[in-house]
């Protein structure tokens, strides 16, 4: 375990480094922060700190910068979140309040995280796996076409032509509107399969037919929407860290265009709390010079879905905490009320 002085110290570089880019030297140190030691100790102290992993020399000048050992201990002992100020917050608010649909929400907030943070952001749709249906539409396009809109509870719509066996008067469609809804509306769509499996046999034989297809249509819309989707934007923040990567961002840009690869970044979205992977902790190794922060979001205190940054391990990850889980709960109430 480290001296609580030795924390101070360790907290100081990173700070410093964060904040100049530059290697950090006792001398610095002892001007900028009030650690109430002599450079000398502070200088004993970062040799201890060097032993100990946390801090590394880059190359022959006298400064230290910290590991990816060094940001772990910070993130987890010494950094606490940095809220957002109250103009921040309403910015967050009117910005992601004017969106549209689901669409919309996703674009904004990619849009809106990596202007906060200036890294990539990285938004993931809900899934439809731990989503709710909200309603389902069925609409009469034709004697044998119906329209089948499924709503969930996160916002996202999804449109299905159906060309029935047999013409389908208004009575009989909204009959199985009305059926289907009572079964399905508020429920899980993993659970959507066992509610409707019978739901033919509550019409007249000769319905029963266009009946299954308009629920084979449904059942077929949640496998195909059950793929993970993402929106990335703000890569080219990247281009501002260049000295912050080894010889190259081009790693960092090709693992980005790996859809599994950045799911995988993100986690679990049944984790909701905020998670903070630092540079080899992340699997790629095209990304072993970066540092993930992520989220969980959604309605009604469960995570449907996660939300985060990408960028290099000499980050602000206070700010980048705050910001992050604060456009995290903004989506989730928009989501809600959506």
């Amino acid at each position: 375990m480290l001296s609580e002085r030795r924390l101070q110290v360790l907290r100081a570089i990173v700070q410093d480094y964060v904040g100049t880019e530059e290697p950090v030297g006792s001398k610095a140190l002892t001007e900028r922060h009030s650690l109430g030691v002599s450079p000398a100790t502070v200088r004993n102290d970062m040799a201890a700190l060097e032993d100990e992993g946390y801090i590394a020399q880059p190359h022959t000048s006298a400064g230290r910068i910290p590991t990816d050992k060094g940001y772990r201990l910070f993130v987890d002992k010494l950094a606490g979140v940095k809220p957002m100020t109250a103009p921040e917050r309403r910015a967050i608010q009117n910005f992601l309040e004017g969106a549209v649909d689901l669409d919309d929400v996703v674009a904004r907030t990619v849009r809106l995280l990596a202007q906060l943070t200036r890294q990539v952001a990285v938004v993931q749709y809900p899934s439809l796996t731990r989503s709710t249906v909200r309603h389902v539409e069925l609409l009469s396009l034709a004697p044998a076409r119906v329209m089948l809109v499924l709503i969930t509870d996160t916002g996202r719509v999804e449109q299905r032509m159906v060309d029935c066996p047999a013409p389908f008067g208004e009575a009989s469609l909204a009959d199985l509107r009305a059926r289907l809804n009572s079964r399905v509306a508020g429920r899980r769509f993993t659970d959507v399969p066992k509610l409707v499996e019978d739901l033919p046999d509550a019409f007249d034989p000769e319905d029963r037919g266009t009946v299954s297809t308009v629920l084979s249509t449904l059942l077929e819309t949640l496998v195909e929407e059950n793929e993970e989707r993402l929106m990335i934007g703000g890569t080219a923040n990247l281009t501002r860290f260049g000295h912050d990567f080894p010889l190259t961002i081009r790693p960092v840009l090709e693992a980005l265009e790996e859809q599994v690869v950045l799911l995988k970044l993100l986690g679990e979205a049944k984790d909701p709390g905020v998670t903070v992977r630092i540079g080899h902790e992340n699997a790629h190794e095209g990304l072993n010079s970066t540092s993930v922060v992520s989220v969980g979001y959604g309605s009604g205190g469960e995570a449907v879905a996660k939300l985060g940054v990408v960028g290099p391990t000499r980050m602000d990850y206070p700010g980048t905490m705050g910001a992050v889980r604060a456009v995290a709960r903004y989506v989730g109430q928009i989501l809600a009320e959506s």
